[in-house]
């Protein structure tokens, strides 16, 4: 059988040089930010934990649409000048970052939970009721 194989001229030549550069760039310091979740399921209720580190409680929004739930979250950047002084390199991140996800049943919003501690939010989030199947007598 054979094999197909991409010949790349630079490989031999180059092969740190050309590495990565056709690849989408990023913003710099985009991946500082991310909203990792982890979801638990039991049969009342849905728990989600999101990391996301470096941000007061007052700047994190979550809306809940449904079964659709929504984090955002905004980093900003509090510079303070002081006479005499230049910033020679800043790595922190400012900036605004989301992340939305779907769950399997329907959430009751009135009854959901959030709490900030540590950079780790705590959603708890409570799955509507479903209705029960009724018989109907016929007459």
């Amino acid at each position: 059988m054979t094999r197909l194989s991409v010949y790349d001229p630079f490989a031999e030549v180059f092969p740190e040089l050309f590495r990565g550069f056709f690849q989408p760039a990023r913003a710099a310091g985009a991946e500082a930010l991310e909203i990792r979740v982890d979801v638990k399921e039991n049969d009342g209720e849905y728990t989600v934990n999101a990391e996301i580190p470096g941000v007061k409680k007052e700047d994190i929004q979550v809306q809940i649409d449904g079964n659709r739930v929504s984090i955002s979250a905004e980093v900003k950047r509090e510079s303070e000048k002081k006479d005499g002084e230049r910033v020679l390199r800043s790595e922190r991140y400012y900036g605004a970052v989301a992340r939305s996800f779907s769950l399997a049943a329907e959430l009751d919003e009135s009854k959901a939970v959030a709490k900030y501690d540590n950079g780790v939010l705590t959603l708890t989030l409570p799955k509507k009721a479903t209705p029960s199947a009724r018989r109907l007598a016929v007459s």
